[in-house]
């Protein structure tokens, strides 16, 4: 049959179904499997719109962004082959955090399946980060119906989707209305999927109400299923004169300056947070799946109830007594409505008391002289000049303990960090999804020197040749520079999800492998990421000195453009873990690094062992 512009391909309807579900944009690398999406995209001009990566595990992470950011549906686009691999990081995000997002693969031609060019298996390939749907189109037909499915299966689930299209399959032309294939069943296509509203049981609801309210000392921890129900959380921790911690994930739900509020929790939190679970005998748990159980009660010390909207992870992090299955805010409204005012203002001042004194060890911390920057201040100094519209972006490294406690962020502030894949190199992705979610709002990337490495690079190409379009141009990054790209000292290896990284004081150098440079042949400025900024059009600011620091961040805030910030920080720096209560400290002065250690690991133990005396710590 002779093709005629006005034909409609099945590229063409996919596009269109996009369209129907109010997808605003598609991520993706053209490839030849995809390219004839890419085309209809471009016919569709602009709805959706293709944001090309400048590589598909980017993509995969601006897709799994803009679920984040939005709590739309991220939509990934990738071609067989390496590309496919290549998105599989980002799908594995979603996966993990729970977010809906549906890619659209590409695949040989069906006469030159078996070939070996380029062959996956695909349907094997992503069997199991997209397990509750993963489709191959067969026929033109079954194109539309797939696509809701997929879209809506995603949105159901909260998880990650499939729907593989062979290339020859896109160029078919298919009349208006898409006739059911012959002697096949109907096959319905409707996109759409309403709201729902879950709320536990009256009985449950009661049997938790009456469990907080007898509790002596209540500790809230709050995860990201807590997003949406900050007013409802507060309520209820004064009416029981709670303390609150949250995950890292759940670090934006909450404004971080209530006076109960105790920071994060965990390996990259504060003592106030572990202070917290140490001493409570209630507990309750509002949408987190955190994986530092170390930090929790010990179990049998606390009662609990647990709120999530996924039945799958209540009690998987600790021993739970009421378990309810809701919306946070829903579920929160009802019980507001049966737990009574009860005082407990002894506990509510040591909660505070506690939280107050971890501020003052932050700022000090932040404030203690290092032979390099302090990467602490770096962060603290964004708190009071970080716009209340922000969206903030953050990677996986030692930027993670930086941002989780001194990084205090206003109401309203959107942040996101990979949390439970710990990736790395997904905070720049995140951030272009942010920005084009809300191009006329600010966003800020955190990111280590490891981490801008890991595609970073590439990727301020893509912010290069959008950031005309914007109307507001403030997209930040920091690049903490501690010159330290193989993990020693600065950057974890192993991401948060994981033991402690670093003993504390610090870690001993390790030689570095085959065709990585040794530290003393890495030295700052070798990677000048401020100057590769310049040379794309952007603003690139250097940093070297704790006087510099405040003005820097006025300065990006200001900019006309984007602008990367490019802070020389010192890599000795110590990632401890907050100490347990009443932790003995005297390991630090007894074996506290290996013999052989390097200089970053002996100026990481000096650095702690400052610290320390400098708050009166007993370390003999």
């Amino acid at each position: 049959m002779t093709r005629t512009e006005s034909d409609r391909t099945v590229a063409d309807i996919v596009v269109e179904r996009l369209r129907a579900w109010g997808i605003p944009r598609v991520f993706g690398h053209p490839g030849e499997g995809v390219a004839l999406i890419v085309e209809a995209l471009h016919r569709a001009g602009g709805d959706p719109a293709f944001v090309p990566s400048r590589q598909e595990e980017a993509a995969g992470f601006m897709a799994s962004g803009h679920a984040r950011y939005t709590g739309g549906v991220g939509v990934a686009l990738a071609t067989q082959g390496p590309a496919a691999l290549h998105l599989l990081g980002g799908l594995y995000d979603a996966k993990l955090d729970g977010k809906p997002v549906v890619a659209i693969i590409g695949q040989q031609t069906f006469s030159a399946l078996g070939s070996a060019y380029q062959e996956i298996e695909l349907p094997r390939l992503f069997a199991d980060v997209c397990s509750q749907f993963l489709r191959v189109a067969a026929v033109p037909e079954q194109v539309p119906y797939l696509l809701d499915q997929a879209i809506r299966t995603a949105v159901a689930t909260r998880s990650p989707t499939c729907v593989v299209v062979p290339h020859d399959l896109l160029d078919q032309v298919v009349p208006d209305g898409l006739p059911h294939p012959d002697g096949g069943g109907v096959i319905a296509a409707a996109p759409g999927l309403p709201p729902t509203r879950v709320v536990p049981h009256e009985q449950d609801l009661g049997a938790a109400a009456q469990l907080l309210s007898a509790g002596q000392r209540v500790a809230i921890l709050v995860g990201q299923g807590g997003y949406g129900a900050a007013d409802e959380i507060m309520q209820l921790a004064d009416r029981l004169d709670a303390g609150v911690a949250t995950s890292l994930l759940g670090k934006p739900v909450l404004d971080e300056r209530l006076p109960y509020h105790t920071g994060v929790l965990g390996q990259v939190g504060t003592a106030a947070s572990a202070q917290l679970m140490a001493g409570c005998d209630t507990l309750l748990m509002i949408g987190t799946n955190d994986p530092w159980t170390s930090y929790y009660p010990m179990p049998g010390q606390a009662t609990a109830v647990q709120i999530d909207i996924d039945g799958s992870r209540l009690a998987s992090r600790y021993p739970i007594d009421v378990p309810l299955i809701g919306d946070a805010r829903e579920t929160l409204r009802a019980l507001l409505a049966q737990v009574p005012q009860r005082r407990n203002r002894d506990w509510r001042d040591m909660v505070e008391a506690a939280v107050d004194r971890a501020r003052i060890e932050c700022d000090a911390r932040a404030e203690a002289p290092t032979e390099r920057l302090n990467p602490r201040l770096v962060l603290r100094e964004l708190s009071p000049r970080l716009p209340g519209d922000s969206s903030v972006a953050v990677d996986v490294g030692s930027v993670t303990y930086w941002y989780a406690r001194h990084l205090q962020l206003p109401p309203g502030v959107r942040a996101h960090i990979c949390g439970t894949l710990a990736s790395a190199g997904s905070a720049l992705p995140y951030a272009i999804a942010a920005k084009l979610a809300r191009p006329d709002e600010p966003v800020f990337a955190l990111l280590g020197d490891g981490a801008i490495q890991a595609g970073g690079l590439a990727e301020l190409i893509t912010v290069a040749q959008r950031w005309p379009e914007w109307p507001d141009p403030r997209f930040v990054v920091l690049v903490l520079n501690n010159a330290d790209r193989g993990g020693r000292g600065g950057e974890p290896e192993r991401g948060p999800a994981t033991e402690p990284v670093l003993a504390v004081g610090a870690e001993p150098d390790r030689p570095a492998g085959p065709g990585l440079p040794s530290p003393e042949q890495v030295r700052a400025g070798d990677i000048p990421y401020a100057g590769w900024a310049r040379l794309l059009g952007m603003h690139g600011i250097r940093v070297d000195r704790p006087e510099q620091v405040g003005a820097a961040w006025e300065e990006a805030i200001a900019a006309d453009r984007p602008t990367l910030i490019e802070a020389m920080v010192d890599s000795a720096i110590p990632l401890e873990p907050p100490e347990q209560p009443f932790a003995d400290l005297r390991g630090l002065s007894a074996g506290g690094v290996a013999e052989g250690a390097g200089p970053a690991a002996v100026r990481g133990r000096a650095q702690t062992l400052r610290e320390h005396a400098a708050q009166g710590a007993d370390l003999v």
